[in-house]
């Protein structure tokens, strides 16, 4: 911050720039005018821009340092011409429980916003209703085993993302965060997942 000053003895106003407070004290640094007539440089040789006269001071002082769009530019900048890959890269980490489950979890919420959305434009648009499509795909006579393994590819998105969603909710209570707890929820999701989607499968 800077301020001018006219001091006892001096005919002469003198320019008070402090030095930030980060330094852990105060310094005031003083210029001299050596210029009479407004707009006159003088000893403020220091300032980026000013304004002057007789009396009045004026500097704006602008920041050394770079900003984070600047920072952030040179880092983008930096990894393209050195062909680094993104962060998280899932080739070069060590894949854990956690990573996995966190990847599935969004898998799963996208795949279930695409079923519905397309269920609900098929219901739209097709000319029947949904039991003339049901007895389409009986009177092909699939075998119980595709049949059942189709249902439980159905259910298993809906199960997960819904036993999952409960563990996000602990989270967000502040709960289980510790490493074990983590992987023990994790654990328990799946267990949980597994029996659902068979249960649901078997209707």
């Amino acid at each position: 911050m800077c301020r001018s000053a006219v001091p006892a003895g001096s005919a002469w106003p003198q320019l008070f720039c402090a030095t930030p407070k980060s330094t852990g004290r105060s310094r005031p640094v003083r210029w001299k005018a050596a210029a009479a007539k407004p707009g006159g440089t003088g000893g403020l040789k220091h300032c980026p821009s000013f304004h002057t006269s007789r009396l009045l001071f004026f500097c704006s002082v602008v920041p050394m340092g770079t900003t984070a769009k600047e920072e952030m530019t040179h880092f983008w900048e930096k990894n393209t011409k050195s062909n680094r890959p993104l962060s998280p890269h899932i080739t070069i980490y060590k894949w854990s429980l956690p990573m996995a489950m966190s990847i599935t979890h969004r898998g799963t919420g996208v795949a279930l916003s695409l079923g519905v959305s397309l269920f609900g434009l098929a219901a739209l648009l097709l000319p029947e209703q949904f039991p003339h499509y049901l007895a389409m795909v009986k009177s092909l006579s699939l075998g119980p085993a595709l049949i059942y393994s189709a249902k439980f590819a159905l259910a298993f998105p809906l199960s997960y993302h819904t036993w999952n969603g409960v563990r996000h909710l602990a989270w967000d209570l502040g709960k289980g965060f510790k490493i074990p707890q983590v992987n023990q929820s994790g654990v328990l999701v799946l267990i949980l997942t597994l029996l659902s989607s068979a249960g649901l499968a078997a209707m």
